[in-house]
């Protein structure tokens, strides 16, 4: 699909900013620019914010069931346009055809799940102390919402916030990535080809600094919700408190992998290895430090090295391909100072740690073996196409490792034992464990961290929670 050029969504019209400026989009395979964004200023803005407000009224006012239909139809257009917006994803994010199209089609389960639980956003009868009483909890939904999305899954990332909040009866104002507008603006077109009123979902991009400092205090807005790193993360949360803004921040990982000495190698490796190189690593529940038992280790990293070697990295568009470019040259240069520190620090580099070509942004597959813990990669979210191993001895020293950052986002891990299993899952401090499998965020489990990755859930009835009101009305019968 050829690619064009991305205008703002306001009052359910396409539109330029008032202004005229306008951003370029660069495909991370070629360097090249393929077409332009339109920069939101605060005049666009105050329209957006407006129309959101209109769109609240609107939206709130209309039954669960009606919302739900009008959700379940823009899924069944996700569906039919899967390919067409997976070759935009693929050529504005760098991530492989198959990949894209694998989050648009997961895209319209997500919104069909919301859909279906909106109309179940129950409240409930308390039984009254006085029998001449009537005493009842309502849920009601919060009012419109501001969404600060990411580019690394540039419709996943917006289509969680998005479908919780119209399950609810919210309206939402999402601030999109400007590195990857295309995909996310056509998930949009979707919900409102499919009948959403207007102003119930709007859509900007611009200086994210700019934007994020005008929308969260203003008094418009009800919700903040916000996915990417924790710094960031940290500053808009602050923002939202001062001015008491309920929000729910989805913030960055460093995600551990404990591969016991029972553990079976062979899944360990492909089921790991798929993870770990999965959009090039650009994941924030990625696995990044591996901790591997010693009397496994070598037989680990000799099967995990021969698999990264094995991957076909190029131009996502074509065919075969299994790892893209990174998204932007930022990441490159991440990488580089990563392995070199690594390295420095005594590791061994099995494979990779080098860029791949001299166009486009392209990062080998990188394994590290017996890295120590003062190195920045087992310190510093990598957010790229780099494994970092070491080994242990006993259970316990692995979780010791694994919760001594302060992330807690996702941890992974492999074992045949009922016990150590049992041991992991009471003891990682994080928001989601996946053992013997890899990351399974399906629509109906909460998805979130602890500690530093951020509060909140992004999943499961948990997310919904986050866009309602809860009031308790007493009457009593005179």
């Amino acid at each position: 699909m050829t690619y064009a050029n991305t205008q703002l969504f306001i009052d359910n019209q396409w539109c330029d900013a008032a202004a005229g400026e306008t951003l370029p989009v660069i495909n991370p395979a070629t360097g090249q620019e393929i077409g332009r964004l339109a920069h939101a200023r605060i005049p666009d803005l105050d329209r957006a914010l407006a129309a959101a407000d209109r769109g609240f009224a609107t939206w709130r006012a209309t039954p669960a069931a009606e919302r739900s239909a009008i959700m379940r139809r823009a899924a069944g257009l996700l569906r039919e346009r899967a390919d067409e917006i997976a070759s935009l994803m693929t050529q504005e994010q760098g991530k492989p055809l198959p990949e894209a199209k694998v989050e648009v089609v997961s895209a319209a389960d997500i919104i069909e799940w919301f859909a279906e639980e909106g109309r179940r956003a129950y409240g409930r009868i308390v039984p009254p102390r006085n029998l001449l009483a009537d005493q009842r909890v309502l849920k009601e939904p919060v009012g419109p919402v501001a969404a600060f999305t990411p580019w690394n899954f540039p419709i996943n990332q917006v289509v969680r916030k998005v479908s919780a909040a119209l399950a609810t009866g919210c309206s939402i104002l999402v601030k999109g990535p400007e590195e990857t507008p295309a995909s996310p603006a056509a998930l949009i077109r979707a919900f409102a080809d499919a009948g959403v009123p207007a102003g119930v979902i709007g859509l900007v991009y611009g200086v994210p600094a700019e934007i994020s400092e005008y929308l969260i205090p203003h008094p418009i807005i009800r919700k903040i919700t916000f996915t990417g790193s924790t710094p960031v993360g940290k500053q808009l949360a602050a923002l939202a408190g001062k001015h008491m803004k309920r929000a729910t921040m989805e913030l960055g990982g460093h995600a551990p992998v404990i591969v016991c000495e029972d553990a079976d190698i062979e899944l360990a490796v492909k089921t790991g290895g798929g993870a770990k190189f999965r959009n090039a690593g650009q994941v924030c529940i990625s696995p990044t430090r591996y901790l591997v038992h010693n009397k496994v280790k070598a037989d680990f990293v000799a099967a995990f090295t021969a698999l990264a070697k094995g991957l076909k990295v190029g131009n996502g568009l074509e065919k075969g391909i299994q790892m893209g470019p990174l998204a932007n040259d930022r990441r490159l240069a991440a990488m580089q100072q990563l392995t070199e520190n690594a390295v420095a620090k005594g590791a061994t580099l099995a494979t990779g740690g080098e860029r791949i070509g001299s166009t486009g942004n392209f990062f080998a597959p990188t394994i590290l073996a017996d890295v120590p813990l003062e190195a920045d990669v087992f310190n510093q979210e990598p957010f790229g196409p780099m494994a970092a191993v070491r080994g242990f001895d006993d259970l316990s020293e692995a979780i010791q490792e694994a919760n001594r950052l302060p992330w807690g986002l996702s941890a992974y891990a492999f074992t045949g034992s009922l016990k150590n299993a049992h041991q992991i899952s009471h003891a990682l401090e994080v928001g989601m464990l996946w053992v013997n499998q890899p990351a399974a965020p399906w629509a109906e489990l909460p998805f979130g961290g602890v500690k530093d990755s951020g509060y909140g859930s992004e999943g499961g009835t948990e997310a919904l929670e986050a866009y309602l009101n809860t009031k308790t009305v007493s009457i009593m019968c005179v």
